[in-house]
């Protein structure tokens, strides 16, 4: 009688000739990685910087309140830095409770007046015109967006900024046809949206909030992150150059206490608030019985799920994008990493092997993959929960690069045989760190997945469209990509479960945030 335990044995056994496939894969890429050490330098990429000579900064930026700039009450100014250089771009007004009062005043006249009556078609032309002048000045945006904030200029250039764009365009079209867009029920607009924004993703946020907010004719009172408001000062120039009504939009800068007046001002009808889920828990105590309307955008700990039967360079390169090249400073970064344990190995030496060629530096080269971190104290919490990785017994791993001497930089990261219980496995890192973790059924991998107070993003790689559909539909994520990741479109609706907030932004649903549907 044949040995059950023999036969389990045997068959987990590699066979001859695969154990000899993988040795001579093993020998070629050690062999190609001496041959990269070897002739490095006739490998590398030359310097292709962006200019930013025709960019034209103020020295000082005031507060755009009712169509016109003023100093802030307060009469102090922060100064924004380069997170590349840590050179002082420009110095930016500090906005105070004041200031915040006469930019919803400003807000409430122009909402009461004229734009809450304006017709959707008239509305619609402003809206367009933004984003017109938008597409005109992408170079432009690009360069202080990744002057700003750190981020490489190939993701300001193909992604922000275009993205920004088409969020006007989308919503501009919109704007005339709102009274078709809930099955023939009517609607009206709140009236004052006060609007708060971080700092990862500065133009497309400030996009995300304006464009279906006018559109839908409210107004808007907008505080920009005090780490970058730059391209939010840009855009309220295009605004006054598009000759959108007085008060309209209006952008107040400053720091917590600004955002904070902002939130709890008693005429501000509703509250869009992209950023930490500690911060979105206060605001929501600070406005509980107000009658105000409000939607979050909070933090995520986003699961990219690969499976054994997944194109595995393609799921590489897709992990690589979600959490490298944008510094990990997206909410739904990919930073855990669910592996079926039977390619596990393999997709860690991948992953390696394309680590090796990310190029970190200068974020104004069009050669850079990685850019800067966006602030030191940002660039602290990140050494911060990667040495409570190692203490807890995870295996880091970092990329082979040399960091500049200037400027908050962090090598892309990833860390191995950490459990559940770790705290990089856990919380929200906001920097180019991964957490890879190995799963064997697709049960567990869902388990796994969802063990998490947030629920933003997920996303799922594998050749078969039956097991994506059955994981879909049973991981708690607001938004699940499937063989790609971090694919936005105006379209198409984003937002949380649990802890990452609720509330959509994009779509259909995005403009119903800013309507009263009767």
């Amino acid at each position: 009688m044949t040995d059950p335990d023999r036969t389990d044995r045997a068959a987990d056994r590699p066979s001859s000739d695969l154990m000899k496939r993988e040795t001579a894969v093993e020998k070629a890429r050690q062999k190609t990685a001496a041959l990269a050490l070897e002739f490095g330098k006739a490998w590398e990429y030359a310097p292709a910087p962006e200019t930013p000579d025709h960019v034209k900064l103020e020295e000082r930026y005031q507060l755009f309140i009712g169509g016109k700039w003023m100093p802030p009450k307060s009469g102090k100014y922060f100064d924004t830095v380069s997170p590349s250089t840590e050179q002082t771009l420009a110095q930016v007004a500090e906005g105070n409770a004041e200031d915040v009062d006469r930019a919803v005043k400003a807000a409430r006249h122009a909402y009461d007046k004229y734009w809450g009556k304006m017709r959707g078609a008239e509305r619609a032309k402003y809206v367009f015109r933004i984003a017109r002048a938008l597409q005109e000045k992408a170079r432009e945006l690009a360069i202080v967006e990744t002057m700003d904030g750190g981020k490489p200029i190939k993701e300001s250039r193909d992604v922000d900024i275009p993205l920004a764009s088409a969020h006007f365009f989308y919503n501009a079209g919109w704007a005339d046809k709102l009274d078709y867009a809930f099955h023939g029920r009517k609607v009206r607009p709140l009236g004052v949206a006060g609007q708060v924004i971080p700092w990862n993703f500065p133009l497309l946020m400030a996009a995300w909030k304006i464009a279906p907010a006018i559109a839908c004719g409210n107004t808007v009172v907008l505080k920009p992150a005090e780490t970058t408001p730059l391209t939010a000062l840009l855009l309220a120039q295009i605004i006054e150059e598009a000759e959108l009504p007085p008060g309209v939009v209006n952008i107040v800068t400053g720091a917590g206490e600004t955002g904070a007046a902002l939130v709890g001002h008693p005429d501000v009808n509703k509250v869009a608030f992209t950023g930490s889920t500690d911060v979105g828990k206060k605001i929501q105590r600070a406005i509980a019985g107000s009658g105000k309307r409000l939607t979050l955008e909070l933090g995520g700990k986003a699961a990219n799920i690969v499976f054994a039967d997944a194109p595995l360079d393609q799921a590489v390169e897709g992990i690589v994008g979600g959490i490298y090249f944008n510094q990990g400073h997206v909410c739904c970064a990919g930073s855990r990493l669910l592996v079926e344990e039977s390619v596990h190995d393999i997709v860690v030496r991948k992953l390696k092997d394309r680590m090796a060629t990310l190029r970190l530096g200068d974020p104004l080269d069009k050669n850079t993959d990685v850019g800067a971190i966006n602030s030191r104290a940002q660039l602290e919490r990140i050494k911060e929960l990667v040495l409570s990785g190692e203490r807890e017994g995870a295996e880091r791993f970092s990329a082979p690069c040399e960091l500049p001497s200037k400027g908050f930089w962090f090598p892309p990261t990833f860390f191995t045989n950490a459990s559940q219980s770790c705290r990089i496995a856990r919380e929200e890192i906001f920097g180019p760190v991964l957490t890879i973790m190995t799963f064997r059924t697709p049960d567990e991998a869902i388990e796994k997945a969802n063990n998490t107070m947030y629920g933003l993003s997920a996303g799922i790689w594998t050749d078969k469209g039956s097991k994506i559909f059955h994981v879909a539909t049973r991981l708690q994520a607001g938004v699940i990509w499937a063989n790609t990741y971090n694919k936005f479109d105006p379209s198409s609706p984003f937002g949380g479960y649990k802890e990452s907030g609720f509330g959509r932004e994009g779509g259909r649903q995005g403009l119903a945030a800013y309507l009263e549907v009767q």
